[in-house]
């Protein structure tokens, strides 16, 4: 068994969309939602599935814009709002955390880290996604896109998240699936891990990270290793 007391004080940052849960039926069900409101055809799943990650207003504006119908500047407000009035009635109905999520957690707790979500999403529609999924008891801080400096990329909403948290940067691990994720990390100086099975337009093997997962079970393990060493080079397990 893995000894985890590596663990204990550091801080693992993780992304919500793509990382801790499946969020993509209900994301691009409500923005079928409303381009059937425009008179639009809906987006297929897996067309629209990597335009996860950058907000709302990007999703509908490259959503809109993947149908054949960019939608002018001074209409995306007016959508936005009706995008989040339905997403907030609609976020957990199919979303869930990606298998190994929940005792992950409960192993890093135990183990005496500290744990936030650092997401470009609002604040105020990620905390109740995990309340729902019962996941909002794990994290010390949950920092969306409108609680930080500048979203990620940029390295201040990372920083801010940690600082929230009551962490360190240099005892972090940011756990995320795209280059959002991996450009706040590397802008922040922290570790990075990717999972593999998120949202990305650009593999995440292709974003180098420090570490590649391809499930949660790996997760714990991988963290220590991070916090222990410096790897010469990107790793997957």
């Amino acid at each position: 068994m893995t000894d985890l007391s590596a663990l204990d004080g550091a801080t693992i940052v993780f992304d919500l969309d793509g990382t801790l849960v499946d969020s993509a039926p209900d994301l691009i069900g409500t923005l079928n939602v409303i381009l059937k409101q425009e008179g639009i055809d809906p987006l297929p799943f897996e067309e629209g599935r990597p335009f996860i990650g950058h907000g709302a207003r990007r999703l509908i504006e490259r959503g809109f814009a993947a149908q054949g119908r960019p939608v002018p500047a001074e209409r995306v407000p007016e959508l936005f709002e009706r995008f989040i009035a339905h997403y907030d009635r609609h976020s957990a109905d199919l979303t869930r955390p990606y298998p190994g999520v929940v005792a992950c957690l409960t192993q890093m707790k135990a183990a005496g880290a500290r744990l936030a979500v650092c997401t470009n999403k609002l604040t105020a529609l990620s905390t109740p996604i995990l309340e729902k999924l019962d996941l909002a008891q794990f994290f010390d801080a949950v920092v969306g896109a409108d609680s930080a400096p500048a979203p990620k990329p940029d390295a201040r909403h990372l920083l801010h998240t940690v600082e929230v948290a009551g962490g360190r940067i240099e005892r972090t691990v940011m756990v995320g699936d795209a280059a959002t994720d991996a450009g706040a990390a590397r802008a922040a100086k922290a570790a990075l891990i990717l999972v593999s099975f998120g949202y990305t337009e650009i593999p995440a093997a292709e974003l180098a990270p420090d570490i590649l997962v391809d499930h949660y079970d790996q997760m714990a393990n991988a963290c220590v290793r991070l916090l222990t060493a410096c790897p010469a080079q990107s790793e997957r397990l």
